[in-house]
């Protein structure tokens, strides 16, 4: 009973992984830049994402463009683009192979194959929050690595924005439904080798009927 729970409360955590991890990928501000200026009316907030960069004005005016052209983006941007869509596909897969294989509903058969799909639903999840630790680890990387360059402008440095930060969490997440899931399914047999089942005893008495009666045979 308590594994069931402990898998259902990694499947809640699964779920909030995948939607942070499509939100984070979603998101427009992976790396923010706010140049006030001399005059904060003019003040602006650039933010740029894997899929568009966005700009908002402190009058009240938004807009975005989005990145049409792939060969001419950095090489962690293309990387990015391609683990955090791998991250989310590989959650999403996770999410309908652990509906199968918790103990809690009734589908996937008995338990061995349960315990089987569980262990399965472990790896995609950890498969998933790697791939989603990834981009997000190299993008505070270049992030931090522009800003600490005395070579770029005040105006080129950026920040990590709110994307980033989702990115890690969702990770965080996917990596810890994963372990749960890929441990539940061997307390069972842990349990078989600490317990190995003892033989059948025979009682003194019917092993004592039993030679009676084999010594009665052998005088007939």
């Amino acid at each position: 009973m308590a594994s069931a729970a402990l898998q259902f409360f990694a499947f809640i955590l699964a779920l909030f992984g995948v939607f942070g991890a499509i939100t984070a990928a979603l998101l427009p501000n992976w790396k923010v830049n706010a140049d006030v200026g001399s005059n904060i009316i003019t003040a602006i907030t650039q933010m740029q994402g894997l899929w568009m960069d966005c700009t908002w004005y402190s009058t009240g005016m938004f807009s975005c463009t989005l990145k049409y052209s792939i060969l001419s983006l950095p090489v962690y941007i293309q990387a990015a683009r391609t683990t955090m869509v791998l991250s989310c596909i590989l959650s999403a897969f996770g999410i309908c192979i652990a509906t199968v294989g918790m103990k809690c509903t009734r589908l996937g058969g008995d338990r061995d194959t349960k315990s089987h799909t569980s262990f399965a639903a472990g790896v995609f999840f950890i498969l998933a929050g790697i791939f989603g630790l990834i981009p997000t680890a190299w993008y505070t990387r270049e992030i931090i690595s522009n800003f600490l360059d005395p070579a770029v402008p005040e105006s080129s440095k950026h920040e990590p924005g709110g994307a980033v930060y989702v990115g890690f969490i969702s990770a965080g997440l996917l990596l810890t439904a994963g372990a749960i899931f890929g441990t539940s399914c061997f307390k069972k047999q842990q349990g078989a080798w600490i317990y190995p089942n003892k033989p059948h005893q025979q009682f003194p008495g019917a092993q004592q009927e039993n030679n009676t009666g084999y010594n009665l045979k052998d005088y007939v």
